[in-house]
């Protein structure tokens, strides 16, 4: 509806200030000859919204304008603007249905309750693509939640892959979602860290309050965090033919997509394996939905542990020693 699209309009440039046409176009899913013409409606309708001209121009308010919206305490806009990751990033401002009602949540509140609650939403990101992933419950995430919006320190007890669990204090910079596992991004002893919630045995918040900046650029750390650990281990990129129902569980359990292309009923497409254990127990998961069509090295070896499985669970054979 053009109503609601105006309104969108308006609050895009109230919260972001300068936006040119095409971005403006971009963010409401419309051509940038909508937007001028949306911008006529706006000014027409008394609205004092300028143009600015040159290289770094772009529609914007004039200073001072505001809204009449109901007003919204910090509690009930972190629960609006963190609601759903658990879940999904579709519900975290994807869809343009959410990301509409979202810019109405942050610009009914007053400007001091509007800055903390973004920057509790900062501590939040939810990515569709993980490392080596598979679906988790963590029953510590709401305790850690609470800490990294409170800001506190926090003891972990926690299990490395391949060692024993030992107690740690770590700063909390954020929490990450990736494909359905989550992720606490905090330092220790002045580094940065990733530790999956999964392996956190036990948790305890501190009443001190945690060594960080003010302002986080969450997805900035995840990014560089994950390729760091891609760096340290020998990816391997291959083609993978897959059912369309089971997309997802491939797509989620993989390093990386590269690229895909859907061809009746399935989807062929190129993606990262951690390594070529990574891409067997991926392949092994999805079983008869699922083929690996290259590279040829990889698919041989794939082909040789199936056999070997097959062979040692052959019906009637007992299991040799190993």
């Amino acid at each position: 509806m053009r109503a609601d699209r105006l309104l969108s309009l308006m609050l895009l440039l109230r919260n972001r200030g300068r936006m040119s046409a095409t971005a403006l176009a971009r963010e409401l899913e419309v051509s940038p000859r909508t937007v001028l013409r949306d911008v006529e409606a706006l000014s027409a309708a008394g609205i004092p919204v300028y143009a600015e001209r040159g290289r770094y121009g772009g529609f914007a308010l004039l200073p001072g304008f505001t809204t009449d919206l109901t007003g919204l305490t910090v509690g009930e806009a972190k629960a609006l603007l963190t609601a759903g990751v658990a879940s999904t990033s579709e519900s975290l401002g994807m869809a343009p249905a959410f990301a509409s009602a979202m810019r109405k949540v942050v610009a009914a509140m007053p400007d001091t309750h509007r800055t903390a609650a973004t920057r509790i939403a900062e501590r939040v990101l939810v990515r569709q693509g993980g490392w080596l992933t598979d679906p988790t419950r963590d029953e510590h995430l709401g305790l850690i939640q609470q800490v990294v919006f409170e800001g506190l320190r926090l003891r972990i007890r926690y299990a490395a892959r391949g060692c024993e669990s030992r107690w740690r204090t770590v700063d909390p910079i954020g929490l990450v979602n990736a494909a359905g596992r989550w992720y606490l991004v905090a330092t220790h002893r002045g580094a940065e860290r990733t530790y999956r919630l999964s392996r956190i045995e036990d948790v305890r918040a501190l009443e001190e309050s945690a060594r960080r900046a003010p302002v986080v650029d969450l997805a900035g750390i995840w990014d560089r965090r994950r390729a760091e650990f891609r760096a340290l281990h020998e990816s391997v990129t291959a083609t993978v033919r897959v059912r369309a129902e089971r997309r997802d569980d491939l797509l989620g359990a993989v390093v990386a997509t590269v690229a895909e292309t859907p061809v009746d009923g399935w989807i062929t497409a190129e993606v990262e394996f951690g390594d070529a254990a990574h891409a067997g127990s991926v392949l092994w998961m999805l079983g008869a939905d699922a083929e690996l069509l290259g590279p040829e090295g990889l698919r041989e070896t794939i082909r040789l542990q199936a056999a070997g499985m097959a062979d040692r669970h052959r019906s009637g054979r007992p299991a040799p020693n190993p």
